[in-house]
């Protein structure tokens, strides 16, 4: 077993690795800054020692065998020049869990722009619930597991399932993450343009995915989205098997007769034409039905029979922050998370939401925190992507000071735009000393009984959640 040092240990992704192979009987220590909750909760949970802040001090005190450096961490970092200096062996996170985790495993591979996490993990509770063991690596806490990485419990070779990250490696290494993953069995859940950071174009993004697709043997399997003309256009030059999934008939694996109730979506499975039974799961939306498609395909084909994995859906249970419901408060108040921050993904969990609770107003809280979403690239899908929604909070656009005034997101325009729709548009953060704390006074002159508040960021929102949380207790 080795030393090994996670240089920005705060990633979802990275802190994961790092217990998976503390528990593995590795020694594990790391460093970053800004962590919160869950993430700085989940290190000290699996007692994880690690720096808050990058000294050379550090990697001194920690004297490590290997030094795995996070794709946010580049050059200037006193870590990382200590590093380079004393010529420690430096590695990437993908790098890592191919080395120690997949390694000789069954390895299945979810890609896709949007529903990645999800469908990662219900693979890997069908495979568990089927009793496989497997190993897995998703970018967020299953709440089966309670943990995010995990190796696999097989004695021999058995399963791993890991989330498929399109975004690249570390500093040394511009591929994408899933070009070091040696698929096997692999998803292509839907490809839109996305990290405008660093892809230039959609082309640019179906080029790492073509490389993907050729990653795969002849003997493996391709599951793609029959109903995304992208993804298929993709697909169309794999050396391997392809399958579609989708909501029509020309797809081998289709789900028809969709139903929801307030607990659950159910519809009929069929392949390639055979009804093979009804599947009931705990998830809302034709973007969950989508995922959960490709988890079912991907599951068969590791030779788990149908009964397994028809008796494991319902069991399955949401990622955080996964349209999470926070809590109902007092007035019958509705607090929900959900980390979508690309203009389809908001659509979809929107109106998702506005189906799960019809008849009740959505008030949603946005904050512009992507790459891509923090500048104008979506100026007009981020005026039609809210569509369910009575009242819109649009949070402050996140360090805009990289960008030219006129290539960042246009709030006022866009504020605009959403009020000739019929909707109540706050944006906030004008004051930055009482940010977000003015969205929380908006929302106190604002709700009304029934109300249901959706808060959408891939970061921690200035801890808004639980800011909201407090006030509609606070206001019984």
């Amino acid at each position: 077993m080795s030393s090994i040092y996670f240089l920005g240990i705060g990633g979802t992704a990275m802190a994961s690795v790092a217990v998976a192979l503390s528990h593995a009987g590795h020694a594990i220590t790391g460093s970053d800054t800004q962590l919160y909750p869950p993430m700085s909760t989940y290190l000290d949970d699996h007692n994880i020692r690690y720096f808050n802040g990058f000294s050379e001090e550090n990697l001194l005190s920690a004297s490590p065998d290997v030094v795995v450096v996070g794709n946010a961490i580049s050059r200037g970092n006193p870590e990382l020049e200590y590093a380079l200096d004393h010529r420690l062996e430096l590695v990437s996170m993908p790098e890592l869990v191919r080395r120690h985790l997949i390694a000789k495993n069954t390895s299945i591979v979810v890609t896709g722009t949007h529903g990645k996490t999800t469908t990662t993990s219900l693979i890997a509770w069908l495979l568990e619930h089927g009793g496989l063991k497997p190993g897995f690596l998703v970018g967020g806490i299953p709440e089966n597991f309670s943990i995010g990485c995990r190796a696999s419990g097989q004695s021999e070779a058995g399963f791993f399932v890991t989330e498929g990250d399109e975004y690249d490696t570390a500093y040394f290494d511009k591929r994408s993450k899933f070009l070091l993953y040696r698929p096997d069995i692999a998803i292509i859940n839907n490809i839109e343009f996305d990290h405008a950071d660093i892809f230039n174009s959609l082309e640019d993004i179906k080029r790492s995915f073509r490389l993907f697709v050729n990653l795969l043997p002849r003997n493996g399997t391709l599951l793609v989205n029959g109903d995304d003309p992208v993804a298929v256009e993709v697909a169309s030059k794999a050396f391997c098997r392809v399958e579609r999934f989708g909501l029509t008939e020309e797809s081998e694996w289709s789900a028809r007769n969709i139903s929801t109730d307030h607990e659950a979506s159910s519809f009929d499975l069929y392949h390639k034409g055979e009804l093979l039974g009804n599947i009931r799961i705990p998830l809302f939306g034709n973007h969950n039905i989508m995922n959960t498609l490709a988890a079912v395909a991907a599951a068969s084909h590791t030779g788990l029979p149908f009964h397994a994995i028809m008796r494991g859906t319902p069991l399955f249970l949401r990622p955080k922050r996964r349209m999470e419901i926070i809590g109902t408060f007092p007035r019958n108040i509705t607090l929900v998370e959900d980390f979508a921050h690309h203009p389809t993904a908001v659509r979809v969990t929107l109106e998702a939401l506005g189906n799960l609770y019809d008849g009740r107003r959505i008030v949603t809280c946005f904050e512009p925190r992507s790459n891509t979403t923090t500048r104008n690239i979506f100026q007009q899908e981020m005026s039609e992507c809210f569509g369910p929604a009575s009242i819109v909070i649009m949070g402050k656009v996140h360090r805009p000071e990289r960008y030219l005034p006129e290539e960042c997101l246009d709030t006022a325009r866009l504020k605009e735009e959403l009020e000739k729709q019929g909707k109540t548009v706050f944006l906030a953060g004008k004051n930055p000393e009482n940010y977000p704390g003015d969205i929380v006074a908006f929302l106190e002159s604002q709700l009304i009984d029934g109300d249901v508040v959706i808060v959408l960021s891939n970061g921690s929102f200035g801890n808004l959640k639980n800011l909201l949380a407090e006030s509609f207790q606070k206001k019984s």
